[in-house]
């Protein structure tokens, strides 16, 4: 009976005291007010806005801390923990925490989101009418995001991911426009929830962004060098690359492209810090 009220906020009346909180009544419904889900100072016939949900138990329980999301709203909820069997937990402003399934999360938990990072989420029920956080679809982020001007281009931008795939990571940034960020254009594959920097490469006719995590070329040159020495010092001084190598077998090793790997290629033998010889790259 009282299951459409589950993740709503209420009006309601205290009906009567008992010793561990209130009973509340709305409707010939009653939920239960713990002394610890409510700092306010509460008399009987008086009316009071609260939270419901259901307990462990599930009784209809109620709280006069407000959540921040609600069911048919989104907002950003923070993660307070990861358990790999369920899923993340999610704060949105009220006592209780709320699952986000492992089955909404993506396939691989290396990009699963870390204590601290945030998920664009909204409140939903299960099979069995348990409170979970669901997080939002594309077609509710594209109701959601503002149009990005063309001022924009080469500029630095902020967002959190709210989708990754192997194609790519898509964002919301700071600004409520969309962005996203092309698999070649980044190192690491960021988490979902992370809160990434990056440059607009792209203003899209559709008034999304796209974006890369890489640094402007003169910069990027200068990693990707480090990177390659180390990999050498990391194996006998000796690589079985160059400039010469399949773009494919660069990527899958290095996580570069050809044209990065020759950049960086050449500073170095500029330096005299590496040799050529027989389609394999030495330290000197």
């Amino acid at each position: 009976m009282y299951e459409s009220l589950i993740g709503t906020i209420q009006t309601m009346t205290v009906a009567r005291m008992i010793d561990n909180g209130f009973v509340l009544a709305k409707d010939q419904i009653e939920a239960l007010l713990h002394h610890n889900e409510t700092d306010k100072e509460l008399e009987l016939e008086q009316e009071v806005d609260v939270f419901l949900y259901q307990d462990k138990k599930g009784n209809l329980t109620a709280t006069t801390k407000l959540p921040d999301i609600i069911m048919d709203e989104y907002g950003w909820a923070k993660v307070v923990s990861v358990l790999p069997h369920l899923g993340a937990f999610v704060d949105i402003g009220t006592t209780k925490e709320f699952l986000v399934s492992k089955d909404d999360l993506p396939l691989f938990e290396n990009v699963w989101p870390k204590e601290e990072d945030e998920l664009f989420v909204t409140l939903g029920k299960d099979q069995k009418g348990r409170l979970l956080a669901i997080p939002a679809t594309e077609g509710v982020i594209w109701r959601e995001i503002e149009l990005a001007p063309d001022e924009l281009l080469n500029q630095t931008v902020s967002g959190r991911v709210y989708h990754t795939s192997r194609e790519g990571s898509a964002i919301i940034t700071e600004e409520d426009y969309r962005g996203f960020i092309h698999h070649t254009e980044r190192k690491e594959e960021p988490r979902l929830g992370e809160l990434v920097q990056g440059r607009v490469i792209e203003v899209k006719e559709d008034g999304t962004l796209n974006i890369s995590l890489r640094p402007l070329k003169q910069h990027g040159m200068i990693d990707d060098a480090e990177m390659i020495l180390e990999h050498l010092a990391n194996h006998d001084g000796i690589i079985p690359f160059s400039d010469k190598s399949d773009p494919d077998d660069i990527r899958g090793t290095f996580n570069i492209s050809k044209a990065a790997f020759k950049r960086a290629l050449g500073k170095l033998m500029k330096e005299g810090k590496i040799e050529q010889r027989e389609g394999n790259t030495y330290l000197k």
